[in-house]
């Protein structure tokens, strides 16, 4: 079976995934593309082999040959595809986040809970990361016994102007979210965040950088660093300490030089250099699921988990409080 899938949004993630379906990925192949720049879509048509065009997100979700859905649009907009595409029952891949507001993300879950089965995967990659797998299945065997911290780092060489303060939390560090919810297996209960002093490379209209800390509902306290102006690449770190041991996310594997007094190794510059084979894998994982018809990825639960801890979180910005983070209890459906 070819899965032929249908592309809402045609910017710059949507398109490498076009450009990783057609060129890595086994079992699929891009049928439709849309966008609301009609001519991007029209690009990454051609780009895809010969996709076609449709008006808008509802007539692709409704087409014959499109199978299931990736939904790599703005933002605001997920939910309401995300609904189009339960509607109809067929598979949809969003990229995060998977709604901007907790209500939008309950809307997904009722829908999705009266279809009967789970159609929803949520684009957080780090779940397929090789070194994130390994700290999980190291986690969950008991290796470093009870975890009691997690400190966690996301930098960024430099953002563009338009990279407000909010997006720290909305953009970047909602990945570190759902990671240390995923490793630990725990939900997060409250939200904090201390804006030390900003460095002189930011934009004047942004706090950088931004130091979050987080409690879950076992008691696990983990800090988070989200700098996305440190110059000298990116550079992400997870740490995690128990009663037995500690766990630390490995860098990337990089040849070693030595010359002119100096042992050093590259740094990646930008997040596709750090993740590409986890999105590989990730897209790979959720083609084989819905060939198997049974979705198997972050779920629309982890999507609303993570709206209200950022949400939370982007409170405990503006406030400078400790905000508690409001949650529906979880549904069987998704245990």
């Amino acid at each position: 079976m070819t899965v032929r899938i249908g592309v809402i949004g045609t910017g710059a993630i949507g398109r490498e995934h076009i450009e990783r379906i057609t060129g890595t990925i086994s079992g699929a192949e891009i049928s439709v593309v849309t966008d609301i720049d009609a001519a991007l879509a029209e690009k990454a048509a051609a780009e895809a082999g010969g996709a076609r065009v449709a008006a808008d997100g509802a007539e692709l979700i409704g087409a014959d040959d499109v199978d299931a859905v990736l939904v790599t649009s703005w933002g605001p907009t997920h939910a309401e595809h995300v609904l189009g595409a339960i509607a109809v029952g067929k598979p949809v891949f969003c990229e995060k986040p998977l709604a901007t507001t907790t209500e939008d993300c309950l809307r997904i879950m009722a829908a999705e809970q009266a279809h009967g089965r789970r159609l929803v995967q949520v684009g957080f990659m780090r779940r397929y990361d090789a070194g994130y797998r390994e700290l999980k299945r190291i986690i969950d065997d008991g290796g470093i016994g009870h975890p009691l911290l997690m400190h966690c780092a996301h930098r960024n060489r430099a953002v563009p102007e338009a990279y407000t303060t909010d997006m720290a939390v909305l953009d970047s560090g909602v990945h570190e979210i759902d990671a240390a919810r995923w490793l630990l297996s725990d939900e997060i209960v409250s939200t904090q965040v201390v804006l030390p002093r900003s460095t002189s490379r930011r934009h004047p209209h942004l706090n950088d950088p931004q130091f979050f800390l987080f409690e879950t509902a076992g008691g696990v306290r983990i800090d988070l660093e989200v700098f996305v102006n440190c110059q000298y690449g990116y550079d992400i770190q997870c740490e995690t300490v128990g009663e037995t041991g500690l766990i630390r996310l490995p860098d990337p594997a990089r040849v070693q030089l030595r010359g002119s007094a100096r042992i050093g190794t590259a740094i990646d510059q930008e997040w596709g250099d750090r993740f590409s084979a986890a999105f590989d894998t990730e897209i790979q994982a959720w083609v084989g699921s819905v060939t198997a018809g049974t979705a198997t990825g972050p779920s629309a639960w982890d999507g609303y988990a993570a709206t209200a801890v950022a949400t939370a979180t982007v409170e405990a910005q503006r406030t400078g409080a400790l905000v508690p983070v409001e949650m529906v209890e979880k549904p069987a459906f998704y245990a």
